[in-house]
């Protein structure tokens, strides 16, 4: 245990009602605190009170002269603090309590929150890029397409009474019946026609699925993966090729790197959405935006 604190004024904004189980995250909350207290860090704990609210929280926070932020939720509550922290100096540190936890998974972090709070006393601080999606920031992924009407037709309530199993039983049902509309990409000077867009700064894009696996939370730049097909029942066999780690052979999956991704609908509504929340529609661009967020992660992380 160090001598001297390095954080000693830290705010835990969490989501009261993220994920599932909520009894048992109150009692790991108490168990993370107190095991923070010991190292000398001070918590000052503060419920969010509804979508986005968060991003206020934080903001106000940082205002305040906090050393350190935590925000304890799933992958929504973490992109609603971000956005109330980009462009300060103020730490950020995860305690994940929600149903996707990419950026968790990222970081390697245990799934029990009081087990993950064990990193933030000798965690490094790592200054990375954010992506932007017009004006709301990313840290994970932007998904343009049948993914985001995913998240568009999920209800709040079946997210908490389902968890992940939600997500799995709405996007067979988008399968069948959402139309996959083709939409303008333009990357690095080329234009390509796309039914699905993926912007990720994260290997991991949700449950089990790592979709763009040369993406790098600590680079400057995005992998961008294109799907070109309508044909819905493609994507079921590119589910499967993904699992076997073939799917970069289809010739209408396309895999990019880039710091900018400007999209344009065709004659429909395409919804954004960032880091599992609903961003809007296109027309959008997708910029890096570099040395945005001073984040926290395990000492062995990051490289």
């Amino acid at each position: 245990m160090p001598a001297t604190p390095r954080f000693r004024n830290a705010a835990l904004i969490y989501n009261p009602l993220s994920g599932r189980l909520r009894w048992k995250r109150q009692r790991d909350l108490d168990r993370a605190t107190h095991l923070l207290d010991a190292y000398g860090i001070r918590i000052v704990r503060i419920p969010t009170t509804g979508a986005g609210s968060a991003t206020a929280l934080a903001r106000e926070q940082v205002a305040a002269g906090r050393d350190l932020i935590i925000a304890c939720g799933g992958d929504g509550t973490v992109n609603e603090v971000v956005n109330g922290m980009a462009g300060s100096r103020v730490p950020l540190a995860l305690l994940p309590a929600g149903t996707g936890n990419v950026l968790a998974k990222e970081l390697g972090l245990p799934w029990d929150i009081w087990r993950a709070a064990e990193y933030i006393p000798a965690g490094e601080v790592r200054r990375i890029a954010l992506g932007r999606a017009g004006e709301r920031y990313f840290i994970c992924m932007a998904g343009v397409g049948v993914d985001a009407n995913i998240v568009y037709r999920l209800s709040v309530k079946t997210k908490l009474s389902l968890g992940m199993l939600a997500y799995w039983i709405e996007s067979f049902r988008q399968l069948l019946e959402y139309e996959f509309p083709l939409f303008s990409v333009r990357v690095e000077g080329q234009s390509f026609q796309a039914a699905l867009l993926v912007v990720s700064r994260t290997k991991n894009y949700g449950g089990p699925v790592q979709l763009t696996r040369r993406a790098d939370l600590f680079s400057d730049e995005f992998e961008v993966c294109l799907f070109q097909r309508r044909n819905r029942f493609l994507y079921l066999l590119y589910f499967l090729a993904l699992q076997a780690g073939l799917l970069e052979r289809f010739r209408d999956v396309r895999f990019l790197r880039t710091r900018r991704v400007e999209a344009q609908p065709g004659n429909q509504r395409i919804q954004v959405q960032v880091d599992g929340e609903l961003a809007g529609a296109l027309p959008m661009d997708f910029v890096i935006v570099p040395e945005a967020l001073s984040l926290l992660v395990p000492r062995s992380g990051g490289r």
